[in-house]
């Protein structure tokens, strides 16, 4: 489990040697140091023992824990066996995406035996949001909590709790997930799925060996928790609740929202965090926390289910069996849909939002699962192909040299051709989808944003190879909002006006519904060279991304920082 061990304050001397960025020091809020030293350790679960990719050996990673407003330098020391790079999951880095992390996007990885100082700079995020690695699958186990608390003199918009809980739902491969990847793509096929989902790197009571290390939550009876539940697993959306506890929904993706009270479970996409206040008001006792499998495609996945405990303070004798609790079936695309519905930004004066009106530039993107003809021998995807994935029908081809690093110095890496429509409409959620719809353009492709356009981008799912199903899309370097959803395919005259432009949920990663569109607005006010794709990692893996690009303003205030003195290299 994650510990809290490398949240030391240096002196002033570390930070002398750590940074070489003592221009960025003029930040409001305060400044802290974290070191992150990234290693192989050996670790035992399901009855095997196996060496896995750690940060400061531990798994999950260590929690950075900051007020809003603050700045973060970690120095990120890479003692593994190949390249790594680190991303920040939910913080904007105005102007700064030179420390966002995914690789050969905004920085090539960081070199075994080297390192490298990351500035995460923080403005309005406030709640929990995560870190994780962005290179192929070593998020499987490089992953942790980034807590953000409200800033000196504010306080949470609900009565403060009696205590936190950090939860983090991860997933357990007993193989290499390097390995796994890797020969995933040179086959053609689908990787192999997990051996079972973990919370805070125990899979729980219902796994062989697994008994004795189950994750246990104290409480006592009568108090109020905040628990800070992070969806970091790589390739399964997942149904959580506390048996015989009601759930209190209050943030997600570091943005407070209108409480949700009512309910007994949530749905929550890799990708999404979820501050969650739950009352221990029942009889002292031990009651299971689950969580379970949310997937509506026709896709092989890990059919399980891990397991905590919330377990009370005091003398009694505990329950047998355990109580569980009752959450929706794997493939109950409804339950998954009328949870998401109930997400609404708090909107109020203490915490405003600002929806983009009056939009200036306008997205449609098609999302889809794809195939590339495997010319030399049969491969192990449909009809003999190769596995693939798409936005508007064009498949991802990431670069050797990063895009921010091409970009800034203008190097033919890239091009800004970026469709912003499908290049062919036909019925995307037919259910028959014919099978020449089903092959797409490879390259790397990226949308360019002027400075402060007003954006909206329509999500769009499709029945391409029968491939339909929820999609959790993140974009880097901001938060959108969610102004409206629906099944089918998008009407552009009857749909917007659906949309909730009052109060949407403010968020970084949001869940696409099967055979349906999702709508998002925000403004293009954070220039630099931003990553959007699919958090199932296999879709990301297979080319469900693109890059957007949002030019400088006219005044430095309103242009990139310039690059640090050291980024990794490119070889």
């Amino acid at each position: 489990m994650g510990s809290d061990k490398c949240g030391i304050i240096l002196g002033f001397l570390g930070f002398m040697f750590v940074t070489g960025l003592l221009s960025s020091m003029a930040q409001a809020g305060n400044v802290h140091y974290y070191d992150f030293v990234l290693k192989e350790t050996n670790f035992t679960k399901l009855c095997t023992t196996k060496s896995i990719l750690t940060v400061n050996d531990s798994f999950p990673g260590p929690v950075i824990r900051v007020k809003k407003g603050d700045t973060v330098f970690v120095n990120v020391h890479n003692n593994g066996t190949y390249g790594v790079s680190i991303h920040w999951h939910g913080v904007k880095q105005p102007r700064n995406p030179w420390s966002d992390g995914p690789e050969n996007i905004t920085q090539c990885p960081i070199p075994p035996g080297s390192s490298f100082t990351q500035e995460v700079i923080l403005s309005t995020e406030e709640g929990t949001i995560w870190w994780h690695a962005h290179s192929d699958w070593s998020r499987a186990t490089v992953h942790g909590a980034f807590i953000i608390l409200p800033a000196n003199g504010t306080s949470y918009p609900f009565p403060d709790p009696h205590g936190e809980k950090t939860l983090i739902i991860g997933e357990w491969y007993k193989g290499d997930v390097m390995a796994i990847i890797d020969e995933a793509l040179a086959t053609g096929g689908d990787p192999n799925v997990s051996d079972a989902y973990t919370i805070n790197g125990q899979p729980g009571d219902l796994y062989d060996c697994s008994k004795e290390t189950t994750s246990r939550f104290f409480v006592d009876y009568g108090k109020t928790y905040l628990f800070r539940i992070i969806n970091a697993a790589m390739n399964e959306e997942q149904f959580f609740g506390i048996a015989q506890h009601n759930l209190t929904v209050v943030g997600s993706d570091a943005a407070y929202i209108k409480p949700i009270s009512t309910t007994d479970y949530i749905m929550i996409t890799p990708g999404q965090t979820m501050d969650v206040l739950v009352t221990a008001n029942q009889s002292p006792d031990f009651y299971y926390i689950a969580s379970t499998p949310f997937v509506d495609g026709e896709v092989e996945y890990d059919n399980s289910i891990t397991t905590a405990i919330l377990q009370y303070n005091g003398n009694y004798t505990p329950s047998s069996p355990i109580p569980f609790p009752s959450l929706p079936s794997y493939n109950n695309g409804t339950a998954a849909e009328n949870f998401r519905k109930l997400l609404r930004s708090l909107a109020n004066e203490d915490h405003p939002i600002n929806v983009p009106v009056n939009v200036t530039r306008r997205i449609y993107m098609t999302i889809s699962i794809n195939q590339i003809r495997c010319e030399n021998a049969p491969c192990s995807g449909p009809g003999g192909n190769k596995l693939a994935a798409s936005l508007n029908n064009i498949s991802f081809q990431t670069p050797s040299v990063d895009i921010l690093q091409a970009y800034y110095k203008t190097l033919p890496v890239f091009t800004n051709d970026f469709p912003e429509e499908p290049p062919n409409y036909f019925d995307f959620t037919a259910e028959v989808v014919p099978i020449n719809k089903s092959f797409p353009t490879l390259g790397t492709k990226v949308i360019v944003l002027d400075y402060n356009e007003s954006v909206e981008i329509v999500w769009q799912g499709t029945n391409v190879l029968n491939g339909a199903e929820n999609h959790p899309m993140h974009l880097h370097g901001f938060s959108f909002y969610v102004v409206g959803a629906g099944s089918g395919n998008f009407n552009n005259e009857t749909d917007p006006k659906t949309y909730n432009l009052i109060d949407p949920p403010e968020v970084n990663t949001i869940g696409v519904p099967k055979n349906g569109w999702l709508a998002m607005r925000f403004f293009a006010d954070n220039p630099g060279v931003w990553f959007m794709h699919c958090h199932l990692e296999r879709h990301s893996s297979w080319g469900m991304n693109t890059v957007v690009i949002v030019k400088n303003g006219s005044t430095e205030a309103t242009s990139i920082l310039p690059p640090p003195k050291y980024m990794p290299p490119c070889s």
